[in-house]
């Protein structure tokens, strides 16, 4: 079985944590498979030491992009695969082989990305919804996703396949900064604070947060130990996103919410585990990486009723309304008050953290691997060089392939020349006229002194 598996994502943040992960343990426990790694080298540096069976295919253009659609295709005929595995949303247009989904979310399709015209957004549609027709099978990170892909999408929930995340090995292995207090003198926090981290988008609910934060530090103000409370929010760069830096001014709280952008992973772990409370209010999430990393580090973690976190986080972490700013400051006052509480909340939370497993779920990516094939067997495959465009587009094709009548009628006058096949030469005399290779839209044709004397268009 050969696989081929999209890398080109690795370093992102949520999409990446999945494919370092999974990959990194099916390399430990699978040496039999062929995986090819659709990427390029500083892709290939995001994960452990890969044992022999997998291998780069140096891919370097963009995903989504015109020549991945029309390029990809050929390089993955050419390599024999059997299944592509395609770790988030979107797919050439054309699959030769067999297609495996990754479904985190459906904010990349339903929330179109900040400035994108609507024919930008139909096309994010149809090019989402032709992959999930195409695929054979789809992972999702959980049971809501499963329901949301089933219910706008109308895939058949037999075709969906429930493999959770788990908590990025990054934080398991590698040890806390002992410096952790110099940390955070170099970034000027002094004051006990909460915390949020993440992507800054819409469905991050973050003015809401901002406005739910004034709430509760208003309430706080003669508190001995939070009177000086402080929100960080830890991720993109707030310089683009108007509506929290509003936010922040219509909340009266200008010197109490810091924007500090992204962080390397050891600060960030620092941040975690310092932190009073983690806040994650989001309206919508496929599974809710960032809050079972704080409470891998011992943090009490707010979150909101909706989507996929009560699935997820179930009583490990405090649910509120995420569309209620007072029930969301009424939260952030209780954990940060009620000891018996946050001691709960922390107890869970550990116990939850060992609950998800990157060993089990890639276990369970590998068995979708061989159900897909032993329901599709795979096709005998023609190697023959003249299939592919590149190797056809300067001499004749061989005797191998058929001449139909609608080709016959499109060959120009009678030529000769030499085969550009090495398995199946074919003498001048043998050939007299051109052949068309199905799914070419041009063949062109040298003639015996190398000039090019003809084109033919299918």
């Amino acid at each position: 079985m050969r696989v081929a598996i999209d890398i080109r994502r690795a370093g992102d943040f949520g999409v990446g944590t999945y494919i370092r992960n999974i990959l990194n343990q099916i390399a430990r426990t699978d040496h039999e498979t062929e995986y090819l790694l659709i990427g390029q080298q500083r892709h290939v540096q995001e994960f452990d030491p890969l044992p022999e069976n997998f291998k780069l295919l140096e891919y370097g253009s963009a995903p989504g992009s015109f020549h991945t659609h029309m390029h990809l295709p050929f390089l993955l005929r050419k390599h024999g695969v059997d299944i592509l595995h395609m770790p988030w949303f979107y797919a050439p247009a054309v699959v030769p082989s067999r297609l495996v989904l990754t479904v985190h979310d459906l904010t990349d399709v339903l929330a179109p990305p900040v400035g994108a015209t609507p024919l930008v957004q139909a096309g994010r549609l149809y090019f989402a919804r032709r992959a999930l027709a195409r695929a054979d099978r789809i992972l999702a990170v959980s049971h809501s996703s499963k329901r949301e892909l089933s219910r706008v999408f109308g895939v058949p929930e037999e075709k969906i396949e429930v493999v959770y995340n788990a908590l990025d090995e990054r934080f398991l292995r590698e040890p806390m900064p002992t410096d952790a207090d110099r940390v955070l003198e170099r970034h000027a926090v002094t004051d006990p604070f909460v915390l949020y981290a993440g992507n800054i988008k819409p469905q991050k609910n973050l003015p809401r947060l901002i406005e739910a934060f004034a709430v509760a530090k208003a309430d706080l103000r003669d508190h001995p130990l939070y009177a000086g409370l402080k929100l960080l929010l830890i991720g993109d760069s707030a310089e683009e996103h108007s509506d929290l830096r509003r936010a922040v001014l219509r909340s009266r709280v200008q010197g109490e919410v810091r924007f500090l952008g992204f962080v390397p992973h050891p600060v960030l772990r620092v941040f975690y585990s310092r932190a009073a409370a983690f806040l994650f209010p989001s309206l919508y999430e496929g599974f809710g990486l960032p809050p079972l990393e704080a409470m891998a580090h011992g943090t009490p973690v707010l979150t909101s009723n909706e989507s996929s976190l009560p699935e997820v986080f179930a009583d490990a972490a405090l649910l509120v309304n995420p569309e209620n700013v007072f029930e969301i400051a009424r939260g952030i006052r209780q954990i940060l008050t009620e000891d018996a509480t946050r001691e709960a909340l922390i107890r869970r939370g550990h116990n939850l953290v060992r609950k998800y497993s990157w060993e089990r779920s890639a276990d369970q990516v590998r068995a979708v691997y061989r159900s897909v094939l032993a329901e599709h067997p795979p096709k005998k495959k023609n190697r023959h060089p003249c299939l592919f465009l590149n190797e056809c587009m300067s001499a004749p094709p061989c005797a191998t392939h058929p001449v139909t009548a609608s080709t016959r009628e499109l060959m120009p006058q009678e030529r000769t020349g030499k085969s550009a096949c090495p398995t199946d030469p074919l003498t001048p005399e043998q050939f007299q006229f051109p052949i068309l290779v199905p799914g070419h839209r041009e063949w062109k044709m040298r003639g015996p002194d190398g000039a090019r004397q003809a084109a033919v268009k299918q």
